[in-house]
């Protein structure tokens, strides 16, 4: 092999290529799902999926940007610190300061012709602050118990954990918390932590869910007195849907009803009957479902398959680093997307209580979309360093 190359032969086509195409695939069916309701409004059919590839073409830019980024500047602690910093405030602010709910949350900024939404990037932050903080402390990492040096870096994370969980938004609370868990466990803390809180997480889960829903039927009528009302809503209706057919329970049944009509082979594109005014929200939370009604369930399983290649593909890249930071860094962003998938397509299947988090790049959002492109830029970046550093190669201009 060449000792001196451009960066750019050295780059990971087995996760560029799938990214490509999910977004690609993405556009077809944000169209897809969202230019009935637009018709019906009288509005541009168009306007939705010419939002979505806007953000696209600036996440390639990002990507391009993060790629030709020297991974030394991204282990600096100050930045990071500085990082979290800023969000926790943008978190705070949001959440207490900014009167804008959606769907009885707080968790969007609205801006001319756009919304964002500060938790989607605070999970990016949270894995790049921990791939910092814990690679700096690999000496004291196995000490028995919680080492103190990482309080104050677990005590920032989990601040805004409840920050996001107080918007509501339990869904990505969810999401951040366990991707910091995957963080300190692949950090190289003592094992017996990965089996105590493997199995108390379990039965925590079951717990808490088990148990907002116990105290939802309780409260009976009640319930929509107490804030936070439809979270508990979302916990009793999951166990049985039919139950609240014509009432809370419809989105999850019309999910599975669209997963039926869809069979083997799908209706066709653009013919699902669902996305007709019987999902609210078929362009993000239920696209997965829309997918599978107009084109099968086939294509629906390639599309899977597809992106646990890219996540099995990031994994890798954390396994084979020889970097703390590198490894922590592509193994938290594989747990990101493998916990997003599970958390949408567990809501979507009744699995688990409906979150409204997105599935990843084939949802309508623009902060998710860019959130995860960032991701896909680091990840390919930390690829080539380590191609570069295991074959001794120098890089051009």
């Amino acid at each position: 092999m060449p000792t001196k190359l451009k960066k750019r032969h050295l780059m990971d086509y087995g996760i560029l290529i799938p990214y490509l195409i999910l977004c690609v695939f993405g556009l077809v069916m944000v169209y897809s799902s969202t230019s009935y309701d637009q018709l019906v409004k009288g509005l541009n059919p168009m306007e939705p999926v010419i939002k979505q590839a806007a953000f696209f073409v600036i996440s390639l830019v990002l990507i391009g940007i993060i790629y030709k980024m020297k991974t030394d500047f991204l282990k600096r602690k100050n930045l990071s610190a500085i990082a979290i910093v800023v969000m926790l405030a943008l978190l705070i602010f949001t959440r207490f300061f900014y009167n804008h709910q959606v769907n009885g949350a707080y968790g969007w900024i609205k801006l001319p012709g756009m919304t964002i939404q500060p938790a989607e990037f605070f999970k990016i932050i949270v894995i790049w602050f921990l791939a910092v903080k814990l690679a700096a402390r690999q000496k004291i990492i196995n000490e028995p118990g919680i080492p103190k040096r990482l309080s104050m870096p677990l005590l920032y994370v989990f601040s805004g954990i409840i920050i996001i969980a107080l918007m509501p938004d339990l869904g990505n609370a969810a999401i951040i918390m366990l991707i910091a868990i995957a963080m300190l466990l692949a950090s190289g803390i003592n094992f017996w932590y990965s089996v105590v809180v493997g199995i108390g997480g379990i039965i925590a889960s079951v717990g808490v869910i088990k148990g907002i829903a116990l105290l939802g039927n309780t409260l009976g009528e009640k319930i929509n007195s107490i804030p936070f009302s439809h979270v508990f809503e979302r916990f009793i209706v999951y166990q049985d849907p039919f139950e609240y057919l014509y009432d809370k329970g419809h989105q999850l049944v019309n999910g599975y009803y669209a997963f039926y009509n869809g069979g083997l082979f799908g209706r066709g594109l653009g013919n699902s009957i669902q996305k007709k005014g019987f999902l609210q929200f078929p362009y993000t939370d239920y696209i997965f479902a829309v997918v599978v009604e107009e084109l099968g369930l086939i294509v629906a399983i390639l599309v899977l398959a597809l992106v646990f290649y890219m996540i099995v593909r990031i994994f890798l890249v954390g396994i084979r680093s020889t970097d703390p930071f590198n490894s922590l860094m592509s193994i938290g962003i594989g747990a990101l997307f493998m916990v997003q998938v599970f958390v949408n397509l567990g809501g979507v299947l009744g699995i688990i209580p409906l979150t409204g988090v997105t599935f990843p790049f084939l949802s309508q959002g623009g902060s998710s979309l860019l959130m995860l492109s960032i991701c896909i830029g680091f990840v390919l970046n930390i690829s080539a360093e380590e191609k570069r550093k295991k074959y001794g190669i120098s890089l051009g201009s």
